[in-house]
This record gives C-alpha cells, sequence and structure tokens, in this order.
C-alpha cells in the first residue's frame, strides 16, 4: 500500500467533483475545491475520520468495500478505480458488465463515415451505437428496446423479419458460431452481470444451434472479410468487414464498406438517401 500516493489520488480525484455533480447544494462560504472530506466521506459510507486519515497518508489499509464506496462517491473510472486498488495494495476487481459507454471520439468518428456503414458493439453484442447508413442498412436501431438490439439475440431467436435471418446477411451461421464463441468469452469476464447470464440463459432454452455451439466451449472466433446484406429495398449489398477492437472498453468498431464503383457502393449511396424510410421499389 502506498500510503501518500493514494491520499494524493484521493484529494485530487476529490477536488474535481462539484457539489452539483452528485446533488449536493454547493452552500456560500465553501472554501475548498470540490466536495468536501465529510461529503467525500458520506457518499463513500465511511466514517468522516476514516476518510480523513486516508487523505493524510496514516489509514489503515482499506478494504475492498471501502474501495468500492469511494470509487464510486468519486465517479472514478474504470481505469482510475484500478489504479485506486493498485495504491491500496489490493488486485482491481474485474468489471460488473460489459461497458456500454461509447468514447465521445467515436461517435464524432460514426458520423464522419457518410459512404460506410458503422456500429460499435459491445462485448455482449449489443449495438450500442451506429451512424444513419448503418441503420439504413440493417434497422433503426434508435426504435428498437435495448433487449432487441442484441445481435446474437437476433441471430438465434429472431425475429427473421421476411425469412431473413440477422438482416439476410450471407454468413448468418459464421456469424453466429463466432457470437457463440465470444459470448462464452465474454461470460468468463464478467461472470457477476446478470443481463448477460439472461442472455445466455435465454439463447440455451430457445436455440438447438447455441445449445450445441455453448457445448463446444470453443472461444476462437473467425475472420469475416466480407459478408453480403439481403436489402428489402436495394436487393444485395457486398460489403467489406473491417472490425476495430477497442480494448479499454471491450468493445468494437464494425465498419462496411463497398468496393468503389461496384453495384453496392451505388446501393449504399442509395440508402444513404433513403435512410430509415420503407419506400416501395418499382
Amino acid at each position: 500500500m502506498d500510503r501518500g500516493e493514494l491520499a494524493a489520488f484521493l484529494r485530487s480525484r476529490r477536488e474535481r467533483i462539484s457539489p452539483a455533480d452528485v446533488g449536493l447544494p454547493a452552500g456560500r462560504r465553501r472554501r475548498t475545491p470540490g466536495l468536501r472530506r465529510e461529503e467525500a466521506a458520506r457518499l463513500a459510507f465511511i466514517s468522516t475520520e476514516y476518510y480523513t486519515r486516508l487523505e493524510q497518508a496514516r489509514g489503515p489499509r482499506p478494504s475492498r468495500e471501502v474501495l468500492a464506496g469511494l470509487a464510486r462517491a468519486l465517479r472514478l473510472t474504470d481505469a482510475e478505480s484500478a489504479h485506486l486498488h493498485h495504491l491500496a495494495g489490493e488486485s482491481p476487481l474485474p468489471p460488473a458488465g460489459p461497458s456500454r459507454e461509447v468514447r465521445q471520439s467515436i461517435l464524432d468518428l460514426l458520423s464522419r463515415l457518410p459512404q460506410a456503414a458503422a456500429t460499435v458493439i459491445a462485448a455482449d453484442f449489443e449495438v450500442i451505437a451506429w451512424n444513419e447508413l448503418a441503420a439504413a442498412l440493417m434497422e433503426d436501431f434508435s426504435a428498437l428496446d435495448r433487449r432487441d438490439r442484441n445481435l446474437v439475440r437476433r441471430v438465434f431467436l429472431g425475429p427473421h423479419r421476411d425469412g431473413r435471418r440477422l438482416y439476410g446477411v450471407s454468413d448468418a451461421d459464421r456469424f453466429a458460431r463466432g457470437a457463440a464463441r465470444r459470448l462464452r468469452a465474454a461470460a468468463a469476464r464478467y461472470p457477476g452481470d446478470p443481463d448477460l447470464a439472461g442472455l445466455v440463459q435465454d439463447l440455451l432454452a430457445g436455440s438447438a444451434q447455441f445449445r450445441e455451439l455453448w457445448a463446444s466451449h470453443d472461444v476462437n472466433e473467425e475472420p469475416t472479410p466480407s459478408k453480403t446484406f439481403q436489402h428489402p429495398l436495394v436487393g444485395p449489398v457486398t460489403v467489406n468487414c473491417d472490425v476495430l477492437e477497442m480494448t479499454d472498453r471491450d468493445q468494437r468498431l464494425v465498419i462496411y464498406t463497398a468496393v468503389p464503383g461496384s453495384p453496392s457502393e451505388q446501393a449504399l449511396r442509395l440508402l444513404s438517401v433513403i435512410g430509415t424510410q420503407r419506400l416501395a421499389v418499382t
């Protein structure tokens, strides 16, 4: 345990939080920046005396429960929480579940890819961000409940609209195999996440194919260089599939692009104009 660094880190994190950030009144005689020690202690469910001793580098080694309370009270990021644990001489706890917070720079990137369909996928295969062309190519994700934005649920349990499995992609079976393998690895990383556990139970109960794949205990995923979407308005759209791993948040940025000058590129251009409207095609 590095008491000096722990004290300095706690103080720096406390001073950056305004009372309004945690729903407290600012008051007129607030001399210190950020929260007062007694406010941080109260939010962490520990005594003011204990917290003060920690900030003065003379406190005992905090337990995991205390560290969790401090991380919550001081609104630490995952990286900051891990650093707090290291300073206290504890190994960081695994995150409770897959992160669904997408970096602003990635959201900005999605909007700057007008000729590519792009999505951000969480570790449990939930679509957590997308651009307009991705919504036009696959589905208007903004109109769906969170449960229905999960691609692994969609490929195994449906709905398969117009008989098209997972938006009519040509590699639906291959995707299903890779999804089951990646989901097993995610379940091992987040053993305490009830949502992920519930998803696995739903898949086991509702899909014989998933039960067979799950029983294989495979975790290696097959790469997917390209795939074809059978779109109800513009017909087949063949795209290259590139996946960028964002390891800090256990997310993937999936980008679909068509070969320049190909009919599929023209189809994507048309979709970028049509958007998510359901227009009749003659």
